[in-house]
């Protein structure tokens, strides 16, 4: 299903901006139903409901093994439809730069079941995903583990960065690793699909550790509002008038002046069918394929067609200094 989208976010009421605690609550709360009544809100809403059951039936599939992968292997294109063969013969380094899907809280990688489907039809040869335990209470932890899995990705594949996207939480835990744990040496880009960047009221139905550190205000949230220094990777920020989850709606933006941020708003989508939604798995498609001109993400070196065991690193990269995430 298409969704309407604007790159810059919509106005939100002078109420839902400025209230906090119950009245913020409730502020959105009408927000929400307000976009509800509209009649892209009400098909959005149908739409949800229907993924929302789907997803229920692939979870337990999503369980299978601590991550998954596509990989087209070696560069015949003639098997490829139009749509690959196009990427692949433009551009063969955005076609071959790794993605990793990062989940949300008590989810797994079958939320990125459509979503990962699409990028292989449109061309992205290397898509791996990752579910990290549902018993996760720190994000801080769970940003290092990210941490480690993105190191052993530069290291199998030759690629010094890849891409990140995140769904819900799993943007925000992305989002730590690559501003607070020097992963913006390894991260081109990062989307978020509906990550709680300035928290969510929902948080406090729920009274854990994980879920403090979701509540708009709290500790890990002022930290990474804190400055942050030469950040190298972009990011791409989708958030939705229609989300259920993030309240009130616009803490799904992200705003910081030390960033490159280009944010995305949408008109009638459900926070579960961020991943789903057409014009989302377009406009991701369109922008992993398109790398800027200083934002190779390729080691010095190593080649995009062969192994990094095939290869001798350029000298050039003895003494940079690189940042390195540590790994729990």
């Amino acid at each position: 299903m298409a969704a309407r989208a604007a790159t810059t976010p919509r106005q939100t009421s002078t109420a839902t901006r400025g209230a906090k605690g119950p009245k913020g609550f409730l502020a959105a709360v009408g927000e929400v139903a307000g976009a509800l009544l509209s009649p892209t809100g009400l098909a959005g809403a149908a739409l949800e409901a229907t993924w929302m059951g789907l997803h229920l039936g692939l979870y337990p599939l999503g369980l299978l093994g601590s991550r998954a992968s596509d990989r087209r292997q070696g560069y015949r294109l003639g098997h490829l439809p139009p749509t690959q063969r196009g990427l692949a013969i433009r551009n063969v380094e955005a076609a071959e730069t790794p993605i990793l899907l990062v989940h949300g809280m008590v989810d797994n990688r079958s939320i990125f079941t459509v979503l990962r489907r699409g990028l292989v039809r449109r061309g992205f040869g290397r898509i791996e995903t990752i579910n990290y335990s549902i018993l996760t209470g720190d994000i801080r932890a769970a940003a290092a583990d990210l941490g480690a899995e993105v190191e052993r990705i530069v290291e199998e594949t030759g690629y010094e960065r890849i891409h990140v996207i995140g769904h819900s939480m799993g943007g925000l835990i992305a989002r730590y690793y690559v501003t607070r744990l020097g992963g913006d040496t390894h991260v081109h880009t990062l989307v978020t699909l509906g990550t709680p960047h300035r928290g969510s009221y929902l948080a406090y139905t729920w009274n854990n550790s994980l879920t403090r550190q979701l509540r708009p205000g709290s500790a890990l949230l002022d930290e990474l509002a804190g400055p942050v220094r030469d950040c190298q990777t972009r990011f791409i920020v989708y958030w939705s008038d229609l989300d259920q989850v993030v309240v009130p709606q616009h803490n799904a933006a992200l705003h910081h002046d030390d960033l490159n941020v280009h944010n995305i708003a949408l008109h009638g989508v459900g926070h579960m069918s961020l991943p789903i939604t057409s014009s989302v798995v377009h406009g991701i498609s369109t922008a992993l394929a398109h790398l800027d001109t200083s934002g190779a993400t390729v080691t010095p070196g190593v080649s995009a067609l062969r192994s990094r065991a095939n290869t001798t690193p350029s000298p050039s990269r003895e003494g940079s200094g690189a940042r390195v995430a540590p790994s729990r």
